[in-house]
């Protein structure tokens, strides 16, 4: 069961208090950030299409589906798409030259690989034209409380990225509300760009609670990447009113066009 947390100051800062007191045990002395809710606002003018990372991950995808997501994200000017490691190349080469980036996963999606395999993995999508990295956070270090560990897998993939943006998946259907909140602050501390809630093959998509939460905690100067579960206009722009920067989903035109998606990430 999902704790259905109140989220007043007080329990925000109990929640950077014992983060604090882990990471110091664990052997890391850093500062970690007092959390006041900052304010924000949704950009009502931003089109949504521009929100969206074009996504197809499927494990059985053949490389034409990875040319025709190409051709759809240039068609209508997503943010980007979002290929496995494997198509970057082959991504890279069809957006050249435009607005559109090539985002690839990283430790996807489970987040159990080391910390090297998730560095060298970085590298080479680097080296093959990624312009972003949406990595798998340790999800099992994180709810066991070794934050220090967490903070670590972070940050050497964010040093590994060399400036590329890069987004912290969490897999929020797998965290209780104390486990997202310190989620976020360590990838905050650490550098990333954007927390984002789900590789979509956790058992659960993004929740507006989980959204509002993870803007609350990260504030105005971090993106929040909604993803799983998103098929149509209404949810995506109820996930942007809630405070995500960003949309994940397959389902790119369906939303832009006003249609419903297919089931799939």
């Amino acid at each position: 069961m999902r704790d259905d947390l109140k989220m007043d100051q007080q329990w925000l800062d109990e929640q950077t208090e014992e983060l604090g007191e882990a990471l110091a045990q664990q052997g890391l002395s850093l500062a970690v950030p007092m959390l006041f809710g900052q304010r924000y606002d949704t950009d009502k003018d931003v089109p949504i299409a521009s929100m969206i990372d074009h996504t197809q991950l499927k494990p059985d995808t053949p490389a034409r589906e990875i040319d025709v997501l190409c051709q759809e994200a240039l068609a209508y000017q997503f943010a980007s798409v979002c290929v496995n490691p494997r198509y970057v190349a082959l991504a890279a080469a069809k957006l050249q030259g435009s607005s559109v980036k090539t985002c690839t996963v990283i430790g996807f999606p489970l987040g159990a690989s080391t910390t090297l395999v998730k560095v060298l993995e970085s590298r080479d999508a680097l080296a093959n034209g990624a312009d972003e990295l949406d990595m798998v956070i340790a999800v099992g270090r994180l709810k066991e409380g070794a934050y220090a560990d967490v903070y670590r897998d972070i940050s050497n993939v964010v040093e590994a990225a060399s400036g590329r943006v890069v987004k912290v998946i969490l897999e929020t259907s797998l965290l209780t509300k104390e486990e997202i909140v310190k989620g976020c602050i360590l990838a905050k501390m650490a550098g990333a760009d954007f927390v984002k809630t789900s590789t979509g093959f956790g058992g659960g998509g993004a929740a507006i609670d989980d959204i509002r939460l993870m803007r609350h905690v990260v504030g105005s100067d971090m993106g929040v990447k909604a993803s799983g579960g998103i098929r149509d206009r209404a949810t995506a722009l109820r996930m942007v009113e809630a405070g995500a920067s960003r949309i994940g989903a397959s389902a790119g035109v369906a939303i832009v066009e006003g249609a419903q998606g297919k089931a799939g990430y």
